[in-house]
């Protein structure tokens, strides 16, 4: 349908570290023929190795970027642009292990910490509004694009064209959708089509 990427998240391997999903991850970075991203699990260098060994064009570190945030700095050393940052925020704070966990971190402080450790790119999702199908938290996105000058992703509540559009004018480099597509609030191919216009 035109997709330029796809965005795989192992759920399980986020909240436990531990994936038991690798064959399928495997099995779907081999038939896809745009590059695809996977998060979840990503606790060591020697997982995320392995994930772009078999074929993971991006790899998405979200909690162990707080608990361990020297990973970090060494994954953008070793891996440069093939490491994404997520934060996963809850009213302006940062959550961890699937979103289970608090912190009180707050979203631009740790962006900032994480640009300061080599970081180049963020996805952002905001958990209050992910599956919602409401709208995208658009303040706390544009002032994420802003404070960090670094290509930014957006997810949570992405549900029509016209936030797709919005988010376009807020700087964005893309947008994660995902339940808007199951129900088919929006249709993909309509959707790059008139982005691309």
């Amino acid at each position: 349908m035109g997709a330029s990427r796809l965005h795989v998240v192992d759920l399980d391997a986020a909240a436990s570290g531990e994936s038991e999903n690798r064959e399928i991850i495997r099995n779907i970075a081999s038939v896809m023929l745009i590059p695809t991203q996977l998060g979840g699990g990503m606790r060591d260098i020697e997982t995320i190795q392995k994930m772009l060994t078999l074929g993971i064009e991006r790899v998405i570190l979200g909690t162990v970027a707080v608990e361990n945030p020297r990973l970090v700095e060494e994954a953008c050393k070793r891996f440069n642009d093939y490491i994404i940052v997520s934060i996963d925020s809850r009213d302006g704070f940062v959550a961890t292990r699937g979103w289970v966990q608090e912190t009180k971190l707050t979203t631009i402080k740790f962006a900032q910490q994480m640009v300061n450790l080599g970081a180049r790119r963020f996805i952002y999702t905001d958990i209050v509004r992910d599956g919602t199908l409401t709208e995208p938290n658009f303040s706390s996105i544009s002032e994420l694009v802003h404070s960090t000058k670094l290509p930014v992703i957006a997810a949570g509540g992405v549900t029509s064209i016209l936030h797709l559009k919005m988010l376009k004018q807020l700087g964005v480099e893309g947008a994660i959708i995902g339940k808007a597509l199951y129900t088919g609030d929006i249709n993909l191919k309509e959707a790059i089509a008139e982005l691309n216009r």
